[in-house]
């Protein structure tokens, strides 16, 4: 008999597992932007126009891309400051 509920007591706590959600995750897309839109505001002080978050969106991917060359033509995997 003991052999029996200490097979239920597992099979009990494999059931709990397998009925856990996982946290649920935000799927980002293309269309995310890298910066925040609330902390750039905080940042600016001033009004911000919906268009300028594009912009700074596709200047922030160009200086990466950018740092990103710059690292692998110095056979680096690792980005740094100054590669900006």
């Amino acid at each position: 008999m003991a052999k029996k509920k200490a097979k239920k007591k597992v099979t009990r706590r494999a059931a709990k597992k397998v009925t856990r959600r996982p946290a649920a995750r935000k799927k980002t897309s293309a269309a995310d932007f890298i910066i925040s839109k609330s902390r750039t505001k905080a940042a600016a002080g001033i009004n911000v126009s919906g268009e300028f978050y594009a912009a700074l969106d596709a200047a922030v991917r160009s200086m990466i891309a950018t740092a990103e060359r710059r690292a692998t033509d110095n056979g680096r995997k690792t980005l740094r400051p100054h590669d900006l």
